[in-house]
């Protein structure tokens, strides 16, 4: 018998409302056995960033094989990222363990916060794009992100030039966040690599009228974590992977969406407050089955 076991590569958020802290809040409200890699020390809150640290890449690559050699997560997630070095030494370190054990990889490519700070050196795209891309099953960049990596202006979720240009460096699939266009599209929407073509789903909800979303993309991007690590546990090899992804998606905005609503009229700071991640949390799960532990 084990927990279901998940991994977040990110940030810390001495504020407790985004990065390592919010994944790991998200993991183990939905029921995950959440472990974490610290990949730089923030001084922020919920007002804005301030300085960034960040630690050393012998010392992620450190933290990663510590887990990846005891923990076997079913799934990672890798947020906050902030330099070069940092960033070959997570993609050389999970290629190594990608070649004899299959896990996902939700790649959130944090590149400015809520507030407006850049949070990504300039020279760290590149090799962002040509060694961390190729390993993710799937990409979540909002509006502004997405830019970057297209490298144009986006003005529609559909855009399907710019979605291709993501899709091109290698990544096997990108969700898109209407959150930041000028109509405020309030929809999710993926558009998968499916026998060397696109395939769309549009994931959509209600609008949350509230100031408190600190860290919503780095919670999105774990909820998807956790429910593919479930889905994956409990159920090894009755859903279809692009199935499974559609549903870890499709779940993961319920959670975000009713973590929004809980926490919208409370105060916690004086800018962009976070989302309850405990609205409804789930006791840790308990697997039977290991079979599933290293097969994706």
């Amino acid at each position: 018998m084990f927990y279901i076991p998940t991994l977040t590569i990110a940030g810390s958020d001495c504020s407790g409302g985004a990065g390592v802290q919010a994944d790991i809040k998200t993991m183990s409200a939905l029921g995950c056995y959440a472990a974490s890699v610290i990949t730089s020390v923030t001084v922020q809150n919920t007002q804005g960033v301030s300085a960034i640290h960040s630690i050393p890449p012998e010392i992620v690559e450190g933290q990663i094989r510590a887990v990846m050699d005891d923990i076997h997560p079913l799934a990672v997630k890798i947020g906050m990222v902030n330099d070069a070095s940092t960033i070959r030494a997570i993609a050389e370190t999970l290629k190594s363990y990608t070649s004899h054990s299959k896990f996902y990889i939700i790649l959130d490519p944090v590149m400015v916060s809520t507030s407006g700070c850049r949070l990504m050196q300039q020279d760290a795209l590149e090799i962002f794009e040509r060694e961390l891309l190729p390993l993710a099953t799937l990409i979540t960049p909002n509006i502004p992100e997405a830019e970057v990596l297209s490298c144009k202006k986006i003005d529609s979720i559909y855009d399907e030039i710019a979605i291709k240009k993501i899709l091109s460096f290698g990544t096997s699939a990108v969700l898109l966040k209407g959150g930041h266009l000028t109509e405020k599209t309030d929809g999710l929407y993926i558009m998968k690599n499916t026998s060397g073509g696109l395939s769309v789903h549009s994931f959509k909800s209600e609008s949350v009228d509230t100031n408190n979303t600190h860290g919503t993309g780095c919670t999105l991007s774990s909820a998807i974590t956790s429910f593919l690590a479930i889905s994956k546990a409990l159920h090894p090899d009755e859903i279809d992977e692009d199935a499974r992804m559609i549903e870890a998606i499709k779940s993961a905005k319920n959670y975000i969406t009713e973590a929004l609503k809980a926490g919208a009229d409370v105060k916690i700071g004086e800018g962009h407050g976070p989302v309850n991640h405990f609205y409804q949390p789930k006791a840790l799960i308990k697997v039977e089955n290991t079979s599933s532990r290293d097969c994706v």
